[in-house]
């Protein structure tokens, strides 16, 4: 299959809901792998992307207590965007944190940091939940770059505007 220009990207856009429930973790991981192979992404970005949707759908599950979980992914350019959409049924907003050697938990947002060029949270449009979204260079390339900036030990702000996110609740991972 031969990989989609930036202006033929622009133009992938999808959606799924799941349940609210530990298996659809794993539906989320195979519904963007597919999606992003039908698009043409390099093998290793797609990897990247599906740890990234499955850290996000995972943290969703876990800390917001929601029925449904909303996935979206779309291309804009040389980037993917995933979003993940809870129904905020939780006071804690997520934060990267800095597990020590002995933590069991803790590194999911490190990770999301580490493939992602950027990542933040904000409320959804409806006010119904929350959305943490993160983007991916379409090339590995540049997620090796993005992987670097994400290492360093300052916790940056979302450039979504919201700012309090990481004056959140440590539990998030």
């Amino acid at each position: 299959m031969g990989r989609l220009s930036g202006d033929e990207l622009l133009h992938k856009a999808g959606v799924f809901g799941l349940p609210a429930v530990p298996v659809s973790v794993a539906a989320a991981r195979r519904n963007v792998r597919e999606l992003l192979s039908e698009w043409g992404i390099s093998r290793e970005t797609c990897d990247n992307a599906v740890l990234v949707t499955s850290e996000l759908v995972t943290n969703a599950l876990t800390h917001t207590e929601s029925d449904l979980i909303v996935c979206r992914l779309r291309t804009a350019g040389d980037l993917i965007h995933l979003e993940v959409e809870d129904q905020n049924r939780s006071r804690t907003l997520p934060a990267r944190r800095q597990p020590k050697p002995d933590d069991q938990g803790g590194r999911g947002l490190l990770l999301v940091g580490m493939l992602s060029s950027d990542w933040g949270v904000r409320d959804a449009p409806q006010g119904t939940g929350r959305i943490v979204w993160a983007e991916l260079p379409t090339e590995a390339v540049e997620a090796v770059e993005a992987t670097e900036a994400a290492m360093s030990p300052a916790v940056p702000e979302p450039r979504d505007g919201s700012a309090d996110a990481h004056a959140a609740d440590p539990s998030w991972t």
